[in-house]
């Protein structure tokens, strides 16, 4: 099977569902930029112009009220924001109109809305531009949260979204873009709330979203050389939450780290490890483990990052604390193994 980067295939899905349904048009500041928002729409503003990819003053509040508007008149909006932290200036309409309106109609109105926003660490961005809030918008009912790991999801996802007649929200974290991996040329749709064991084992379970998959990978991978099987699940969406899926793997394994890259307090790992506490309290030998962005704002200086962010370092050592086996957790990555620093302009 070919293979495509990241943002390949999020450009790919967006022809595609556009080529499908007329109904799919995309908007948002700088989609029909020469850079296209990491290259994400590039492809679409070239193939239909204008008229269905169009650039947007920046409003993030009015923007999504004229897309919800236009979701509850028959169109499927595709809104792309460069960052999820500016989604804040949005919740009123999200959370009061976007979630609500097919519950207060009885069923009559439906609001089919994609939301695209970018996640995760830059080049000391700090406090206001580097948050990841899945865990705010998949407490809300009525609001999809999906955060594809992979370039297959990425594409497959976002195929799903853009024909679900209710409002999706897909957070893509920025180091992803430059990922590659085999994507099916064909249209596909991943049904949403289905998450994927993408590596077998017996000793613990690792459930992770996001980057946090590939972070958990490797240091599956490390501690594979020292006969521990590790058992990795992709999530894939914050809402609706496959704990099912985790529950079943943890039956066999008996441990679970929850991986995620929003902070440790009232996340999502959180909720999982209510969701698991209540199901497989008979079948846990070890309390669950969390890795998550301690509970103080996104330094700015690099040294800081470093301290700040976990990583396959982190979650080996919380495998490790599972197993009660002493030793060296595998080393954290460089930033050169993790890929190129991201580099502005979003």
């Amino acid at each position: 099977m070919r293979e495509l980067k990241y943002r390949e295939a999020i450009d790919e899905a967006t022809r595609q569902a556009m080529a499908k349904d007329e109904r799919v048009f995309v908007l948002g500041v700088g989609v029909d930029d020469a850079k296209g928002i990491f290259g994400t729409t590039r492809g679409a503003t070239l193939e239909f112009g204008p008229n269905r990819v169009f650039d947007t003053p920046l409003s993030e509040a009015a923007l999504t009220g004229v897309a919800i508007g236009a979701a509850l008149r028959g169109l499927h909006p595709l809104l792309v924001h460069a960052r999820n932290d500016f989604l804040m200036l949005t919740m009123d309409q999200l959370v009061n109109n976007a979630a609500k309106w097919r519950y207060m109609s009885g069923g009559s109105m439906r609001v089919p809305l994609t939301i695209r926003a970018i996640i995760g660490r830059g080049w000391g961005q700090a406090a206001q531009h580097s948050q990841s809030l899945q865990a705010m918008f998949a407490h809300v009912p009525g609001l999809h949260v999906v955060m594809p790991a992979t370039p297959a999801d990425a594409k497959g996802l976002l195929l799903t979204a853009l024909t679900t007649e209710a409002p999706v929200i897909c957070l893509e974290h920025r180091w992803l873009y430059e990922k590659t991996g085999p994507v099916a040329e064909e249209a596909y749709y991943t049904p949403l709330g289905h998450a994927a064991v993408v590596r077998q084992g017996t000793h613990v379970t690792v459930a992770a979203m996001s980057l946090m998959v590939l972070e958990a990978l490797q240091a599956a991978e490390s501690l594979a050389a020292e006969s521990i099987a590790v058992e990795v699940i992709d999530l894939r969406t914050a809402r609706p939450l496959d704990s099912e899926t985790v529950c079943a793997s943890v039956a066999k394994t008996g441990r679970l780290v929850i991986a995620d890259t929003g902070w440790r307090s009232y996340g999502v790992s959180a909720e999982l490890a209510a969701r698991v506490g209540r199901e497989c309290f008979g079948d846990l030998r070890a309390p669950v483990e969390r890795v998550a962005l301690p509970d103080v704002p996104t330094p700015c200086t690099s040294a800081l990052e470093r301290a700040y962010y976990p990583g396959a370092a982190e979650i080996g050592a919380a495998i490790r604390a599972t197993l009660l086996v002493r030793g060296r957790a595998p080393a954290a990555p460089s930033v050169e193994a993790r890929g190129k620093e991201f580099s502005g302009p979003f």
